[in-house]
């Protein structure tokens, strides 16, 4: 009897110590993954870092004031505005003189003469400010109109420069950026220059 007993109490230890083992198996395999996987991450994240991502950058004000689409933009522009802006010199010019005359006339004017003199300066001036206010949003309007057709183009050859050269992020605004991240030249030569 105390044979069978031995034998059940030795079978269940052995089944016991079995059910550790595979306690102790797991958890040491456990451990293993759970040390393992910072190793693996720093390993994907290593090749990662080779690999890299490739970043670039534009200076957008530098394509607006340096390429030849924005140089001949500019001068269309100018020479489109010259006559109006001759025109306000012209009339700048002319109410300083009346300005002038009045200011010299004055002592030797009768009240309502100079009240007169006053009221028509006035309105020169005025109507010169609205003109100078109107020919201003008249040539932001038509430059906007111009450039905006030039950052098109520049878009084109920053897409076109990013995927042949293999850029993952093109950045066109930034506070600092090193020389060698700076594709500028780049998009000015696709632009023409």
């Amino acid at each position: 009897m105390t044979s069978k007993i031995a034998s059940k109490v030795s079978a269940v230890t052995r089944g016991i110590c079995r059910g550790q083992r595979v306690l102790v198996l797991a958890a040491a395999l456990g451990t293993v993954c759970v040390l393992a996987t910072p190793a693996v991450q720093a390993q994907s994240t290593k090749a990662q870092a080779q690999q890299g991502t490739k970043i670039g950058f534009v200076s957008t004000e530098r394509i607006l004031r340096d390429s030849k689409p924005a140089k001949a933009a500019q001068a269309k522009i100018e020479a489109e505005f010259k006559s109006r802006d001759t025109e306000l010199q012209r009339l700048a010019s002319n109410l300083r003189a009346q300005a002038q005359k009045l200011d010299k006339d004055a002592p030797v004017l009768s009240e309502s003469e100079r009240i007169k003199r006053q009221r028509k300066l006035a309105d020169m001036d005025a109507d010169l400010q609205r003109k100078r206010r109107e020919f201003q949003e008249d040539f932001n309007r038509r430059r906007n109109e111009e450039f905006s057709s030039i950052v098109e183009k520049a878009d084109a050859a920053i897409k076109k420069i990013a995927e042949s050269q293999g850029y993952d992020l093109i950045i066109q605004d930034a506070v600092t950026v090193s020389p060698r991240v700076d594709i500028t030249d780049q998009v000015l030569k696709a632009l023409g220059n």
